[in-house]
Formats: C-alpha cells, sequence, structure tokens
C-alpha cells in the first residue's frame, strides 16, 4: 500500500460524491462492507451508505463542500482530512425547514484497504454547534 495515494482516493472521493452531489459514485470507491462512524451511530454495507448519503444531501439546499487538509500515515493505511460543508438548513438540523445558512467543520479518518478501497470512515463534527446557531442559542 506504500505506493499508493491514500491522500488521492479521499481527494476523489470528495470531488466525485460529496462536490458533485452524486451519492451513487460511492459505490467506486467504498468496500462493499464500507462502515461509516458518524456521530457514534454505525451505517454499515455500500447500499447503506449510499442512502445515507442521498438522505443527507436532500436535507442540505445549497450545498457546498470543500476540503481544507488531507494527509496520510506512511503506509496509506490511514487518511485524515479536515472539512467544510455549507449550506441552507432543508430539514438537516432539529428535523425543520427553514432555509437558515450554516456551516459545518468536521474531520475523518478513513482507513484504505490495500486495493484502494476504502472500509471505513469516522468522522467528527461540530453538529452541536451547528444545532444552537439554528436554535438560535
Amino acid at each position: 500500500m506504500a505506493n499508493n495515494n491514500a491522500v488521492e482516493i479521499v481527494e476523489n472521493f470528495w470531488r466525485e460524491v460529496w462536490q458533485a452531489k452524486n451519492p451513487q459514485a460511492a459505490a467506486y470507491f467504498v468496500a462493499e462492507d464500507f462502515v461509516i462512524t458518524s456521530g457514534g451511530v454505525e451505517v454499515v454495507g455500500r447500499e447503506a451508505f449510499i442512502e445515507w448519503i442521498r438522505t443527507f444531501l436532500s436535507k442540505i439546499e445549497e450545498f457546498t463542500f470543500c476540503s481544507i487538509e488531507t494527509f496520510q500515515n506512511e503506509e496509506g493505511t490511514r487518511v485524515a482530512s479536515r472539512w467544510k460543508l455549507s449550506g441552507k438548513n432543508n430539514g438537516f438540523v432539529g428535523g425543520r425547514s427553514c432555509s437558515t445558512s450554516f456551516e459545518m467543520i468536521g474531520t475523518a479518518v478513513w482507513e484504505v484497504r490495500p486495493d484502494g478501497l476504502l472500509a471505513h470512515n469516522w468522522v467528527e463534527r461540530n453538529a452541536l454547534e451547528v444545532h444552537r446557531d439554528m436554535i438560535g442559542l
């Protein structure tokens, strides 16, 4: 794996899936038994992950995503990436659509398999702060 550019794999995932707003493109990047752990909740399986992305995107109007910084360990088995997304709340926060603009910052740690497929993604984000902004605290 040391010869694989795991950063490039993750950056391509960001571009093809999130920036292009194309959930189905995840099928080219993630293993069939892919797991995302987001906010302590696990979504297991490629198809479940694609549906999770689809639902996520449907809750944000004017969605934009950018990668801030991405780097990998020497072996290319782990990638850490800082990212930012923004848009307008369409039910993303609090289950109600208010079209309030927001920005979210997060960190993703990826497990990259020797074949270059993404196996696991652990995501942490400033969801509490975004929620507080939405409800005016």
